[in-house]
C-alpha cells in the first residue's frame, strides 16, 4: 500500500502505477443487492435460471454501475491518503466497459496516477482505473477518475 500525507508525495506518484488491489468476489447476493438499492433487476442480473438458458453468458453478469461504485473501496486498499481535511469522488472520465463481470468473478482495481493539480489548496487527481478479471485477458473497465483532496 502506498502512503501519501500531502500534495507533495501525491505529486511525485504523477505517472505511476501505484498498484492493485486485492482480488474481490462479486457474489450474487451483491448483484441482487445493488440490483435493489438502484432499482435495476433486469433479468440480466437477477434471474439466474433465465440467464444461463437465455443469456449470452451462461450466467447472470454484475452491473456495470455495480463495478464502478467498488472503487473507492479498492483504491483504498491501494492508496491511503492521511492528513486530509475532506475527500470528494469528483467524477469519472473517459470509462469504456470491455467484458462483463459474471457471477462469482474475482475483479481487482489497478491503479495509475495521471496528474496531481493544486487548485489553490484542493488537490484534483485524476487515477487511471483498470478493472481486472481474475483469468481473463481483457479488462472489465478503462477509465479515469477524479479525486479532490483538500489537505490539513
Amino acid at each position: 500500500m502506498v502512503i501519501i500525507n500531502n500534495y507533495e508525495e501525491y505529486k511525485l506518484l504523477e505517472g505511476t502505477m501505484v498498484g492493485s488491489s486485492s482480488w474481490h468476489t462479486i457474489d450474487q447476493d451483491q448483484i441482487s443487492r445493488f440490483a435493489d438499492a438502484t432499482l435495476d433487476h433486469q433479468w440480466i442480473h437477477v434471474d439466474k435460471q433465465r440467464a444461463e438458458n437465455e443469456g449470452p453468458y451462461q450466467s447472470t453478469i454484475a452491473h456495470g454501475y455495480l463495478t464502478l461504485s467498488l472503487i473507492p473501496y479498492l483504491w483504498k486498499q491501494i492508496a491511503e491518503v492521511r492528513n486530509v481535511n475532506l475527500e470528494i469522488n469528483y467524477g469519472i472520465e473517459n470509462f469504456r466497459f470491455g467484458i462483463p463481470v459474471k457471477v462469482d468473478s474475482e475483479v481487482s482495481l489497478q491503479a495509475t496516477v495521471r496528474s496531481v493539480i493544486d487548485l489553490k489548496g484542493t488537490v484534483k487527481v485524476i487515477v487511471g482505473a483498470k478493472l481486472l478479471i481474475k483469468n481473463e485477458l481483457k479488462p472489465a473497465y478503462t477509465g479515469d477518475v477524479v479525486f479532490l483532496y483538500q489537505f490539513k
